[in-house]
Order: C-alpha cells, then sequence, then structure tokens
C-alpha cells in the first residue's frame, strides 16, 4: 500500500494546480499507478572496431529480414536536429515487430503494448563512440507468469531481438 500511496501522491504532485492535493483525495477513490522497481534495464553493446555505424544498420535490417522481424519504424532523431540547425550526436531508432505476435501478447494483457514495438537505439557517446542499445527482454519475460504459448514467443522474439543486435555490433549479415 506504501507503493501506491507514494505512487498517487507522486502523480497528482504532476497534475495541475486546481486539483485537489493528495492529502485532499479519499485514498479508494484515487487513481491506480503501479510502478515496477526493475533493475538492469537495459542491454547495451558497443560497435566492434571496424563496423560503422552505417554497417551496423544494414546487418540490423537484413538480420531482421532474415527472421521476418518488420522495421515498423525508424527515427532519425539527429538527423531531425541536424536539419532544424542544432549539432547533435547520432541517435537512431529502429523499431521492429511481428504483428501477430504482438497482438498475441496485447490481448493476454495490454501492459505488454507499453514495450512494443521492440527497440534498438543506435547512440554516438561523448567520445565518438557508437553503442547499440535495447531494452533487456528478460525482465519483461521474468516478470509475469505467462502461458506456454506466449512464454514461447517472448523467448523466440527475445533471441531474434539478441540477433539483431548482435549483427549490428558484429557487421555480420
Amino acid at each position: 500500500m506504501l507503493k501506491r500511496t507514494l505512487a498517487t501522491a507522486a502523480l497528482l504532485w504532476l497534475l495541475p494546480l486546481s486539483v485537489p492535493t493528495a492529502s485532499e483525495i479519499d485514498s479508494a477513490n484515487a487513481p491506480e499507478v503501479t510502478m515496477y522497481e526493475i533493475g538492469q534495464t537495459v542491454l547495451k553493446i558497443g560497435l566492434m572496431e571496424g563496423v560503422g555505424p552505417d554497417d551496423a544498420i544494414d546487418a540490423m535490417n537484413s538480420k531482421a529480414i532474415e527472421l521476418n522481424m518488420k522495421l515498423v519504424g525508424h527515427q532519425n532523431v539527429s538527423g531531425e536536429l541536424e536539419a532544424r540547425g542544432l549539432e547533435s550526436p547520432r541517435l537512431e531508432i529502429f523499431q521492429f515487430c511481428r504483428p501477430e505476435d504482438a497482438i498475441k501478447m496485447v490481448r493476454f494483457n495490454t501492459i505488454y503494448a507499453a514495450y512494443m514495438p521492440c527497440s534498438i537505439a543506435l547512440v554516438e557517446d561523448g567520445e565518438g563512440r557508437f553503442w547499440l542499445e535495447m531494452l533487456n527482454l528478460d525482465m519483461i519475460i521474468n516478470a509475469y507468469e505467462l502461458p506456454p504459448e506466449l512464454q514461447a514467443i517472448a523467448i523466440t522474439i527475445n533471441g531474434e531481438m539478441l540477433s539483431i543486435i548482435t549483427a549490428g555490433a558484429t557487421g555480420d549479415f
């Protein structure tokens, strides 16, 4: 109950001032807020020597096609900033999904929609080194007991995303 009370208070702090304060709200009628305390949420892997960012992108896209994972989104954040005249280290986000698997997960529990599509970010750090980063899908798989069919889907997607990020980091097609 303490977590819910603190989370509710934090949520109410973010709302406009015309909303009653946490002490004025009957806790039985307060909005339900669930927060998950999960460490180690991101897998981060550096590009191997000799693998450039464009090589990594080509390798990830090639591996995704091989695995029948659809590239459903690409956000070139640094490109957008540069188009606005702002300097930026390179940052691109690639979103992969297999829609038929996604809908099965969401039908089981809508919370899985918040983790979709599976994303891999290409990030240039302050020293000019490139990294690929993705959500540690193990935490999702282990956080909730899934029926066997969905457990198999989740494990398969995790393996495929690990194959895609590894292909990018190594430049292997």
